[in-house]
Parts: structure tokens; sequence; C-alpha cells
């Protein structure tokens, strides 16, 4: 059974397994499952399927293969249930279940698994049906084809088991996203809690004059907001991409336990306009420490991302992935959204530059390994000599990792090449593999073409209203026309950067980094709503004003 630590995790950060039957009839107990189809979700993406075609022991009625397509024939020669259910137990593994009307797909797994020699496990469970009823409240039918088309959502395959677990499986990514964004859902234990509320249509009449009065204040935009008590003191603190519609659900009978405490506590609402949602999420991480509200004790979590490390203290430094990001002197490049691509770019990196592999402490024994003898490290364990050739590679390894492929691409098609000639055919077909990611842009994959550490970037957050500037100098962090520090001008700082002013990239503090970490981990999400100019690209203010227009 599935560790309960998870539930504290958040729902990009939780494993789910999205499962759709089709079957002989509509009773677990009479009728029998004829396919089975898994999704897997994970960070909020499709990353597994499984699908098969399982014989009942039956005939298949007509009615069930007019409407699924699903014929006698299709499932002569399928397995019995018993033969996959171990595929199927390990496919879920640990990961919370999740179905469209999830009783009926549920109820089918449970009672085949009982007539095998596996114990049925209890999974946790989540119900996409459930929550579409307090989510969409407003929509006549939650049908998986009403929610699907209410969210935009493609369905190929209609009334075949993978098919609908599949449009299911984006239906909850979609409704995950929209359950963070107004209703403060923010950790699994909440997600699942939150399909369990009694189902209802109604708000609660605002009977306080003033918070009403305040309600009415608030705009269709992005920003922060501020719940008061009748000493007028702030006691808890929210972002939102839309104010209006984000508070509006705290007065909602379905809110969860603690949004109506919040709301039973409220005297006053106030507010804060931002122009975009990445700048309401920095507005409220840097506000909450200012203002310590009570029920803001449990700062939100944001999504884990990984970044390649290259630690510059060390004389004969190594690349590896880390989730941890500090101003530490090392270089960071990144982030990426998940270990697969992160672990991919090093494997990449280990195949095709001379950098050592080892751990510090193999390093220190200072004994020659198989990875010099095969040419894949300078072996500057056994001497100091390689110094200067390992500062070129070490330099080819930053240029890889900033979007230039090509000296890598050269490299590998040579020793590609030469293994062929000497016959090493295996070892000559990895090599190809590798060039294969290369040659798919694998390292376009990081969000910024510098290591994040040194970079000297603007970001342009472009939204239909407004469009939002958010600047990146080696560490420092400034925002157009924030709210909270006005105690500089942007366009001042971007000129003062075309100035050489070293100020601006000095006095690093523990609110900069912050601001990386929120802005990166908002940046790998929102790639598409974001255009980044590159400081090194424009040889003056005034080019890089000109190409903005804002000045």
């Amino acid at each position: 059974m599935q560790n309960i630590s998870f539930k504290e995790l958040s729902p990009s950060e939780t494993e789910f397994t999205v499962v759709d039957v089709e079957t002989t009839g509509l009773s677990a107990e009479k009728n029998k499952i004829i396919e089975v189809g898994l999704v897997k979700v994970v960070n909020l993406k499709i990353t597994d399927t499984y699908r098969t075609f399982l014989n009942p022991g039956t005939e298949i009625p007509s009615s069930i293969s007019l409407l699924t397509g699903i014929t006698n024939s299709d499932v002569k020669d399928a397995p019995r249930f018993d033969e996959v259910a171990q595929q199927i137990e390990d496919f879920i593994g640990d990961s919370i279940l999740v179905g469209h009307n999830l009783r009926f797909d549920y109820s089918f797994l449970k009672n085949e698994f009982t007539k095998t020699d596996l114990i049925f496990k209890d999974y946790t469970t989540l119900c996409t049906l459930k929550l579409s009823r307090k989510v969409l409240p407003h929509l006549p039918k939650k049908s998986l084809g009403d929610v699907r088309k209410h969210l935009r959502i493609r369905h190929k395959n209609v009334h075949r088991a993978l098919g609908d677990a599949t449009v299911t499986a984006k239906v909850l990514v979609k409704l995950i996203k929209k359950l963070k964004d107004e209703f403060d859902i923010n950790t699994s234990s909440e997600l699942l809690a939150f399909q369990s509320l009694p189902k209802t249509n109604k708000t609660f009449r605002i009977v306080k004059k003033k918070l009403a009065e305040d309600f009415n204040k608030l705009p269709d935009k992005p920003g922060v907001y501020f719940f008061k008590n009748t000493k007028n003191k702030i006691f808890y603190i929210g972002k939102a991409k839309s104010l209006r519609a984000r508070v509006n659900n705290y007065f909602s009978s379905a809110a969860p336990r603690k949004t109506k405490k919040i709301v039973r506590m409220s005297s006053r609402l106030g507010f804060h306009r931002t122009k975009s949602e990445l700048t309401a999420l920095l507005a409220e991480a840097e506000l909450i420490k200012i203002h310590t509200p009570p029920l803001n004790t449990l700062l939100k979590r944001y999504s884990q991302n990984y970044f390649i490390n290259i630690c510059n203290s060390r004389k004969f430094p190594f690349v590896k992935v880390t989730t941890h990001f500090d101003f530490d002197g090392s270089d960071y490049f990144g982030p990426y959204s998940n270990r697969v691509t992160a672990n991919k770019m090093v494997e990449i990196i280990d195949r095709t530059f001379q950098l050592r592999e080892c751990s510090e402490r193999e390093f220190d024994k200072k004994k020659r390994c198989y990875l010099a003898d095969i040419e894949r490290c300078l072996a500057p364990c056994v001497g100091s000599s390689v110094e200067s050739i390992y500062k070129l590679e070490l330099e080819k390894v930053h240029d890889y990792l900033s979007g230039k492929n090509q000296f890598a691409v050269n490299r590998l098609l040579h020793r590609m090449k030469q293994l062929s000639e000497q016959k090493k055919y295996e070892e000559a077909a990895i090599i190809r593999d590798t060039v294969d990611a290369l040659l798919n842009q694998l390292n376009k994959s990081s969000i910024l073409a510098e290591p994040i550490n040194k970079a000297k970037v603007l970001f342009e957050i472009k939204d239909p209203a407004e469009t939002d500037f958010i600047l990146l100098l080696e560490g420092k962090v400034y925002i157009k026309d924030y709210f909270i520090d006005t105690s500089y001008n942007f366009e001042d700082i971007i000129e003062g950067y075309f100035k050489c002013d070293i100020n601006l990239i000095t006095g690093m503090q523990e609110k900069d980094l912050e601001k990386m970490k929120i802005t990166l981990s908002w940046l790998v999400k929102n790639r598409t709503k974001v255009e980044i100019h590159y400081l090194k690209e424009f040889n003056t203010a005034e080019k890089l004003f000109k190409k903005l227009k804002f000045k």
C-alpha cells in the first residue's frame, strides 16, 4: 500500500494511474472485462500507457460490440485476466488510481482480482467525475464527453479503454491546475479530501457589508489578495490569475474547511493587482515574509525542478544532476522539468566529453580507471598535466549546455566511424543513439541557454491584456513596476547594466534566491507565455527598449 507521506506532496509531484475498462455489461459480479487501458501521469504529464484485450470466456453481447467496436474475434486469442493481473498490478504500483466514475471501473477490477492468486490492493482513489461536480458546478452534465468538451480536450477512440483513459488523464491534469488556481489546493491530501465535499451550486451570502464591498472591487486580473480581521490586521495572503474568480470560491458552500475558516475570521478584504501570475507568485512569497500572517504558516510548495551542476570550486569539476540550486559558486544549467531529461543530458555529456565521472572519494584514490582506457576521461586523478586540456573540455561542455551541439555531434560521428571500422558494432550503436538524442535537440529542453547563476536575461511575459517584465542579472532579480520594492527604476537598471554598473549584480540576498526559484519553477510550466531576451545580444539599452516597446 502506498506510503502515506505522498499525501503531503503537491499533485504535480504525485504519481497517478488512470484506468478505464470495457466490459460485457454493467454488473461487476455478473459481467467480465474485455479491455483494460491504463495511463501513467507523472509531473502532470502522460509518461506511459498500457492496453490489452481480455478473453472474458463468454460471448460479447451485440449491443456492447456496437458501442465499443470490440468483437468476439478481437478477444478470441487474448489473454485471460489472471494472465495479465500481475502486469496490471505492477503498472499501477503505488500510484493513486484515477477514473471518471471510478466506482464502476474499480468494482470490475476488484472482482476480477479476487478470482486470481493475487491479493487486491486497497488503492488510494480519485474520481474525476466527483472533482468535476465541484470544480464545474454550472456544467449541466458531467459525463466524460461533456467535461472534455468544456475543457477543450480532443477525444480519440471513444468507448475504447485506452482512448477513454487518455482523455480522462488530460481532464485530471486540467482539473488539478484549476483546483490549484481557484481553490488553493496544494497537496494531494487536500485534493483527495476535495472530491468528497458535498455537491452544491450555491454560494454563501456575504453578510458583512464591508467585506461584500471589498469583494465587489476585485478585478478579473492577476494579483495578490489579503484577508483582514476586525483589527484590520492581515491574517491570510493568497495569489490568483483572476482575483475575482479566485476569491469568489472562498464563499462557496463547497469550499474546504480551511477556506471557510478564513471567511468566518474576515472583516475586510484587500488586494494588489499585478501584470502576470508570476509577479503575483513573487509578491505573495515576499508579502508572507513581511506580514507573517498566521494562516500562511505552511508556505506553498513549488514544483521540484532538476538542474545540471558543475562545481567550480574543484580543480577538476564533474557534471551531476541535482534538485538543489544556490549561490554557491557552482554553475547551474536548466531547469529541467523531470529527472529523466536531466539524467539523459548528463549521460550524453559523459559519452561525448572527457570529464571525470567519479566521486570525490574515488578521485582521491588517484587510480586510473577503465574510463581513461577507453578515452572517455582525461584521467586528472593521476596527474595535473591535463589541467589546460581539461579546461578546454569543460568549455565545450558549457557550449553544449548553452545550446551549441555541433562540436558534440561531429566528435560522436567521428568516434562512431572509428568503432565501426574496428568492428565494435554494439558500441557504435550506442554512440549512434546518443547522436540521435543530440539531433532531437534535447539540450534545448532547458529554459536558459546560459548558466542560471550567471544569466543576464530579460523575461517578457505575454498576456492578452498586459505584458510583464522580469530582469535576471547574475542572481539579482528586478521586476518592472513592482509595488513591493519601489527603490529602483526598471529602465534605469537596464541602462546601468549597459554602462557596466557593477553594483547591479552585488549584494545578492536570500529573497533574490527565492525569487529565482519561484520564477524558474513557473517558467518550466509556462514556456509558451514567455519570450527570453539575452542582454548579450544587444549593444545598447536603446536597442533593447526599441524591441520591447516600453520606452
